[in-house]
């Protein structure tokens, strides 16, 4: 063997070692992978792997002709499986690999690093040593980010595949990081959402995955520039006070012979066991969370994101797989828990553990949990059984409000409960309602799509739905694209129709939501009370008949309240009655059926004030008129309260 050009020098201490072995090392990115530094008086990098199979770790690359013999890692001391060394020399940009020996004569494996602060531009799969130094400007965010991002903050989230938002014109390309810095951050601004979530922007190698299969959990994809240029756009959203949520997917990866399958031969990140260790629905392997070493491994993943990119939250994809044992699996392909249940008691306690740690160090951030079950106490804390997630996709809300949304209006009476059934449960969890790119993909048509109706009533129906969405009670989701109206399905390979913009429905639609927005974030009531059952009270949730639902929106304010009336008939009404049961009076903020968003400009009551008369078995009523297919807003006229006197008088 040629002489080996490797320092015995790590910067794993013995107790980053115990850390790591006991599952509670959350910073391992400080540690492991390629860390540029000086070992006496070299100026080089240090590699840090985990391989306990390996009988020998080798780094290759162009620096020595990818050549397996010069660059051999050491294995430390304490048989942990960590093999390290320090080469001089080595510089930012150099592209490297391991040579992974495995015991037992095994197939050598060139792997890239696990750990990679940036890799090729896929299909190539090197990982590059990289410096991850950036100066941010973005204190006045970060300072006030407890403050802005809080539960009873409005939480509005634009959400982007960054490969199809735009392309560069004439270039027949997606916008790089930087473009996008200006471009996507002028344009959430304009439309009044308060934060975007990307989907997957770890690198992945397969396009129709959308980023949901990585093979680098700590590299930005190279697709759109280098960790900096997405730090600068992170920056940038911040500048202009708008969060950043990242999709993460610590529930499985894929089995890329050059990623983490099989590392060393053996199986260091998937279960061995295939009940456990593969997803069937997406023929990917699934991380072992019984693994001290990979709960380290992806606690500090989740860590490295708000560390080094300032990500507000993470978005976890597929927590129901996760938590499940029997998740698409039939009888027979999955073994019951130690206590004869379904739950994968080792992953719930790896999420607990995860959302604790990311709570306490960092203040001001948000979990949100793509989960899909009635598993209780998604978004309620670890110490009383939850899962401490922050937030929880309402799917049983998006599932019945499309399926109504879709139904023919005259079959809409029968079907009343499906539009209000939500509030039964809607305070059970910290909910986000989301309409996500999974509702416009796959055959199942774009939301516009989806409406009943000729042209005109399928505009009418979206935008009803909207008025409807955003004074839910909950944060708010939507689709990049949802906003405008495309006919067609979304396509991860074409930017969005853009051009549709110059028709009246469409702009009319993107004008309605922007309007959507300023009013949720601007009105306490629509916000404030996001998870609580104190902002919401039914006014008629009962009128089947003509498929009306009237209901109120509050804040800690008595005098901050929204009355909402939604019809999702193509019948409108004339000289409605609603009981109430105070003298309260209203002013119109909202109509979706305003001219300026395509509507019919039907005649509607700029004010109502409330008559003293019983209706409905309420001391006092309003009368308003109510266009087809629409949702309408009125805001609480405030009263001023009569200031008492200070004077004192003695008779």
């Amino acid at each position: 063997m040629a002489e080996n050009k490797v320092l015995p020098a790590g910067l794993m201490s013995d107790f980053d070692v115990s850390l790591f072995q006991s599952g509670k090392h959350f910073r391992l990115y400080e540690k492991m992978g390629a860390q540029l530094g000086k070992h006496e008086t070299s100026e080089g990098c240090y590699f840090t792997v985990y391989a306990p199979n390996a009988y020998q770790v080798t780094v290759v690359g162009d620096f020595n002709k990818w050549n397996g013999e010069q660059h051999v890692l050491f294995p430390r001391w304490d048989k942990s499986g960590i093999w390290e060394g320090f080469i001089p020399g080595i510089k930012h940009g150099t592209i490297y690999k391991y040579k992974v020996y495995p015991h037992k004569f095994g197939r050598v494996r060139l792997k890239s690093d696990p750990y990679a602060f940036k890799m090729e531009h896929p299909p190539l799969s090197g990982s590059i040593v990289w410096n991850m130094d950036y100066s941010w400007k973005d204190k006045d965010w970060m300072t006030e980010r407890v403050k802005k991002n809080g539960r009873n903050k409005p939480h509005s989230v634009y959400e982007v595949h960054f490969g199809s938002w735009r392309f560069k014109p004439g270039e027949n390309r997606s916008l790089n990081y930087m473009e996008a810095a200006i471009e996507l951050t002028e344009y959430v601004k304009a439309m009044g959402f308060t934060h975007v979530e990307f989907m997957p922007l770890a690198e992945y190698p397969y396009e129709p995955s959308w980023g949901y299969q990585v093979t680098g959990y700590y590299a930005a994809t190279s697709r759109f520039g280098n960790p900096q240029e997405l730090m600068y756009l992170i920056d940038v959203l911040h500048q202009n006070d708008i969060g950043v949520i990242m999709d993460w997917v610590p529930a499985h990866f894929p089995a890329d012979d050059f990623a983490l399958a099989t590392f060393d031969g053996s199986c260091v990140y998937e279960h061995p066991d295939r009940r456990k260790g593969f997803h069937p629905d997406w023929n990917t392997l699934i991380f072992n969370y019984e693994r001290n070493e990979v709960r380290s491994f992806l606690i500090s993943n989740a860590f490295f994101w708000f560390d080094n990119y300032h990500i507000d939250g993470v978005r976890v994809d597929a927590v129901s797989s996760m938590i499940h044992l029997d998740y698409s699996r039939k009888e027979g392909e999955w073994a019951p828990n130690e206590f004869g249940g379904r739950e994968y008691v080792r992953a719930i306690s790896f999420i607990q553990e995860c959302n604790k740690a990311l709570y306490t160090h960092f203040p001001g951030i948000q979990t949100i949990a793509e989960e899909s079950t009635d598993h209780p106490l998604v978004s309620r804390p670890p110490d009383i059984g939850g899962l401490g997630f922050g937030m929880k996709w309402m799917m049983g809300w998006m599932h019945d409000t499309l399926k109504y949304f879709q139904r023919e209006f005259i079959y809409r009476r029968f079907h009343q409960n499906d539009i209000t059934f939500s509030i039964m449960y809607a305070f059970s969890e910290n909910f986000m309602l989301p309409l996500s790119h999974d509702e416009v993909v796959h055959g199942k048509a774009s939301l516009i799509g989806k409406m009943a109706g000729d042209e005109w009533q399928k505009f009418s129906n979206l935008r009803t739905l909207y008025g409807y969405m955003f004074t839910h009670p909950g944060t708010k989701l939507l689709f990049m694209g949802s906003e405008i109206g495309p006919y067609d399905e979304w396509n991860f390979t074409q930017p969005l129709p853009w051009e549709l913009l110059q028709f009246d429905s469409h702009s009319g639609l993107q004008q309605c939501v922007r309007d959507l927005n300023n009013l949720y974030t601007s009105l306490p009531a629509l916000h404030y009370y996001n998870f609580s059952f104190e902002g919401f009270d039914w006014v008629n949730a009962g009128d089947f008949v003509n498929s009306i639902l009237v209901y109120i929106r509050k804040s800690n304010d008595e005098n901050e309240k929204c009355l909402i009336i939604c019809n999702m008939s193509i019948k409108p009404q004339n000289n409605y009655k609603i009981g109430l049961f105070l003298k309260e009076n209203w002013i119109m903020v909202f109509n979706s059926d305003d001219v300026k968003y395509w509507g019919s400009h039907y005649t509607v009551n700029e004010k109502c004030m409330a008559k003293k008369k019983v209706w409905q078995g309420k001391p006092y009523y309003i009368e308003v008129e109510i266009p087809p297919l629409c949702t309408l807003i009125y805001k609480k006229i405030k009263t001023s309260k009569k200031p008492s006197s200070s004077i004192k008088a003695k008779k």
